[in-house]
């Protein structure tokens, strides 16, 4: 695909960027000679990293308000054999479709800058997120049947991926799973076919790669059977200060730690063991893996969560027309204002930009909430007269933040909409899930009254579990909520007409 005149606006990813301004909206467009053909339009967010081959640039697709990734490679600094792995990755890429594996979109090539748009994951890498848990087993279960999905369908594919490591097995803020990163890819003409060239990160190479020897897809099981001893150890499998120490270290099997049986179940402990076993043909495959019995007992229930999750992302819409589209890359700044509270002249918001650019805004009697292109809230309040905080913030006190503060309780949660009535907040996650907090002296948390009169921290609506929520809105001191189904509900005090009745309700009530 050709991108004609890309003009890369390296210093606007400095200062604030992002797409749809909240408040003012200030945009410079690179110039395109494109004639009739379709364009497809993109403002840069931030860069997420930088790696041997160049960056990983987050952008947002203006026609459908999605968040896509491009990375972008410099072909001018690489090696023949190096452009031939970048040219591989994309090959690779176009022809895996999985729900557990970072979705291609598109490439462009702007004279000798190449840019891959991969699908964005809005959480972290796995290395991060591996901390202690609840319920440990069933967490790494959820985790472990993604990956084995993954490297299941990439393996009857009949593709190697040759770098499985934690580092490249990304997450969203929902726990989905995603694997990337397929620049040492390679195809084998058959599940009999091995390869030869020694290539991957240290720490995860079998012992036949150590030695130089001809390897198959064992060898990516073997990358598999080391990050989940990382998930249940918290360290590294094998370590050492040198590569010599560390490939004496694989090929002997000298472990750093062994699993902790006082935590996790025995048969998660010997899968570890199959998978680092020293001879590849007693290995299990993937699919092998899949048909344990303390997966392929809940694997229905975990494929319907997997699908579910993966339909509440917002992802880019394909192109319907035959012609090729051309991107065109916008700088927009975009700034947020608050006024009120004896602020008679609107007052600039620094803390919304890169990153966390304000997607939506909404303001209540004394507080504030914004939701940012991360799928991030924040809240913040400007009290006049004394007026006491009742939890409408969400932070867990009665706190009156005068800077805007992420909600820390939604950790892991991507916020789709936010909505303040005068002394409460309301918000719907990418799931369809509801969450409140603040006052319920009207009854709008919807809990009737459980949690006393003020909910200092986001309390999910248990009510939707069954009805997916669309969209909701929030009067002073009432709630109105439309679902999937098209159904309405309302909620919280109806004096002066709020429902044509003079009446306070604490029950749903079904429009």
């Amino acid at each position: 695909m050709s991108l004609e005149d890309y003009e890369r606006h390296f210093d606007s990813l400095n200062s604030d960027l992002g797409g749809g301004s909240v408040v003012s909206e200030r945009s410079a467009a690179s110039t395109f000679n494109v004639g009739e053909e379709e364009k497809l339009h993109y403002i840069p967010i931030r860069i997420l990293g930088r790696g041997a081959f160049g960056e990983a640039t987050l952008y947002r697709r203006t026609e459908d308000n999605s968040l896509v990734v491009w990375k972008e490679v410099d072909l001018n600094s690489l090696s023949e054999k190096e452009r031939r792995d970048v040219m591989n990755e994309i090959s690779i890429l176009s022809i895996l479709e999985h729900k557990n594996i970072i979705a291609y979109f598109n490439h462009f090539i702007d004279k000798n800058t190449l840019l891959i748009e991969l699908e964005y994951c809005n959480g972290e890498k796995l290395f991060p997120a591996l901390l202690p848990r609840f319920d440990p087993d069933n967490v790494v279960v959820w985790y472990l049947y993604q990956i084995a999905s993954a490297v299941a369908h990439i393996h009857k594919a009949g593709i190697l991926h040759r770098d499985i490591k934690t580092l490249n097995i990304f997450l969203t803020k929902t726990d989905l799973i995603k694997l990337g990163d397929y620049g040492l890819a390679k195809k084998l003409d058959s599940e009999f076919s091995m390869a030869e060239t020694c290539v991957g990160t240290p720490y995860y190479m079998s012992p036949e790669l150590c030695q130089g020897a001809k390897y198959n897809f064992k060898s990516d099981i073997w990358a598999m059977g080391c990050v989940l001893s990382e998930v249940l150890t918290l360290t590294r499998t094998f370590d050492a200060t040198n590569p010599l120490n560390l490939c004496v270290k694989i090929v002997q099997g000298n472990w750093t730690m062994e699993v902790n049986a006082d935590v996790y179940s025995s048969a998660l402990i010997k899968l570890v063991y199959e998978c680092l076993d020293q001879d590849p043909a007693k290995r299990p495959t993937a699919d092998h893996i899949l048909e344990l019995p303390f997966i392929s007992c809940c694997r229905q229930e975990l494929e319907e969560r997997v699908t579910l999750l993966n339909l509440a992302m917002k992802k880019p819409k394909l192109s319907t027309v035959t012609e090729t589209p051309v991107a065109v890359v916008t700088t927009r700044s975009r700034e947020v204002y608050f006024w009120g509270g004896g602020k008679f002249t609107p007052q600039k918001i620094d803390a919304f930009k890169g990153g966390s650019s304000a997607q939506h805004v909404c303001a209540g009697e004394s507080h504030f909430a914004v939701v940012t292109v991360e799928k991030e809230l924040y809240t913040w309040a400007n009290v006049q007269g004394g007026t006491k905080m009742v939890g409408q913030l969400g932070h867990g006190d009665q706190s009156s933040y005068r800077q805007p503060k992420k909600v820390e309780k939604l950790q892991g949660k991507a916020i789709r909409q936010v909505a303040c009535g005068a002394d409460f907040t309301a918000c719907v996650t990418d799931e369809d899930q509801m969450y409140m907090f603040g006052s319920d002296y009207y009854g709008c948390i919807g809990v009737e009254g459980e949690m006393g009169m003020e909910v200092l921290e986001p309390v999910l609506l248990e009510f939707f579990e069954e009805r997916p929520v669309r969209q909701v809105s929030c009067g002073d001191n009432h709630v109105v909520v439309l679902t999937q189904n098209g159904e309405i509900y309302s909620w919280g005090c109806g004096e002066y007409g709020t429902y044509a009745a003079v009446v306070h309700f604490n029950m749903w009530l079904k429009m």
